[in-house]
């Protein structure tokens, strides 16, 4: 009878077992080994995002990935942590590549790889345009453990720098590699997985299946596992979304309103073209805001420099292009600004995914002119939710009309006298120092008279 008892007992207890094992709360649970438990712990990952959950166990076990999540659900912890864990049973020099579309990306990814790895004394390296080719020479020199680039700048090292190949390799992983194909590195991307063995880990991590990855995945993986997070398009459920429909003449009057209406918060603020976001945070400064850009025509260095005074808080409103709006993992954004609306419906998703990560909430704004009413309906049909209007008044915006246009007039000299000094230094400025540079031009150009 009591034998009988314990087995009931030990039957009522299994079904609870298996749903512990089902959803594994800690990284301990996902096989994930002490050290790099103590790491996680140390950067704050409490407990495992769904992609880590579905990919770490699987990864461990030694096969090959594709893991398809939307932005902001840990990706970079789901690739990172196995390799590491590969690293420390069979220590080697250039054991992982990590192959990435942008370079604020890449040099994400390997800050992660640093704070994951500070304690087993992993060394990356980050390959990319944009730096001298020499100091990078230098470096691979030294073989780094993990490698992370874009891709036409490692396939430029691979065919010019002496001494240096990736024969060994162990992981190949692949970032965001809808947007890698996207950007048309195909050929790039051919010729890497032609110099590296056949004979290693592939993680293939995509926030979309296009015809070009499915195409990629046979040629470089061998009988993957699919980790799919979401299948479908979506947004984050605590994303508050919102649109306003406004003439497009006085875009840069709502603007300005909507940044007085949320004043106190962080915004980010996607413009279409380098110069639109130039002009823009010249607008906001003359208006006082503390905003500065970040843009593809921005030397790297000042593009770094842009990203971390606005990691560190120093600057409320970062204004981009997309070059930006995807895999930068800006912690703090409150609010997302679609000042232009995306041409693309897929980088609506992306952008917006800047706010609202690891379950915080956050808000993101869309305007919408009397030319963008198509694109706003794809965006509506995509995310499959009609999205509501942000209260606005409108007699406040009229009275700010004066003051912006004012301010879109200084912007437009700024912007004309940043040109000439381009063109006769041929430097790129980021608008730190852009204030005051009409008077060191015209004191230039009476110089130049003098002589």
């Amino acid at each position: 009878m009591a034998a009988g008892e314990e087995e009931g007992q030990a039957a009522a207890a299994e079904p609870e077992a298996e749903a512990a094992v089902e959803e594994p709360q800690t990284f301990k649970a996902l096989g994930v080994t002490d050290v790099l438990c103590e790491a996680c712990d140390q950067l704050g990952w409490k407990t495992p995002t769904k992609i880590q959950v579905e990919a770490i166990p699987v990864a461990l076990q030694g096969r090959d990935i594709i893991g398809l999540a939307e932005t902001g659900s840990g990706k970079t912890g789901a690739f990172a942590l196995p390799i590491l864990q590969a690293l420390l049973e069979t220590p080697q020099r250039l054991f992982a590549l990590v192959l990435t579309p942008t370079r604020e990306l890449a040099f994400q990814i390997s800050e992660q790889f640093e704070a994951l790895g500070s304690s087993i004394g992993v060394h990356s390296t980050v390959i990319v345009g944009g730096i001298d080719t020499m100091s990078q020479s230098l470096a691979l020199a030294k073989k780094p453990h993990v490698i992370i680039a874009t891709p036409g700048r490692l396939v430029d090292h691979l065919e010019n720098t002496k001494g240096f190949n990736l024969r060994a390799l162990k992981f190949l992983v692949m970032d965001e590699a809808d947007r890698i194909l996207n950007m048309d590195f195909e050929t790039e991307v051919d010729k890497i997985l032609k110099v590296i063995p056949r004979d290693r880990k592939t993680f293939l991590f995509s926030a979309t299946m296009t015809k070009k990855v499915q195409k990629l995945q046979r040629a470089a993986l061998k009988n993957p596992v699919k980790c799919a997070v979401s299948s479908k398009y979506q947004t984050v459920e605590k994303l508050q979304q919102y649109y306003i429909f406004i003439p497009s003449k006085f875009k840069d009057s709502y603007l300005v309103y909507i940044l007085n209406e949320l004043a106190g918060n962080s915004f980010m603020i996607f413009c279409s073209t380098c110069n639109n976001t130039q002009r823009t945070a010249l607008l906001l400064r003359n208006l006082g805001f503390t905003a500065i850009p970040l843009h593809g025509q921005m030397s790297q260095n000042k593009r770094l420099g842009s990203l971390n005074k606005f990691k560190a808080k120093a600057r409320s409103i970062l204004l981009a292009t997309d070059v930006a709006s995807r895999g930068l993992d800006i912690p703090h954004v409150d609010v997302v600004i679609n000042f232009d609306i995306p041409t693309h419906s897929k980088d609506y998703i992306h952008r917006v995914g800047r706010t609202a990560r690891a379950g915080r909430s956050g808000k993101s704004i869309t305007f919408v002119t009397q030319y963008d009413v198509e694109l706003f309906q794809r965006i509506e049909h995509l995310i499959g939710k009609k999205l509501p209007a942000f209260p606005m008044q409108e007699e406040e915006v009229m009275m700010l009309t004066e003051r912006v246009a004012e301010a879109q007039r200084f912007a437009r000299m700024e912007l004309r006298e940043q040109g000439e000094k381009k063109r006769s230094r041929n430097d790129d400025d980021d608008t730190e120092e852009a204030l005051g540079v009409r008077n060191k031009v015209a004191g230039g150009k009476k110089k130049k008279r003098k002589a």
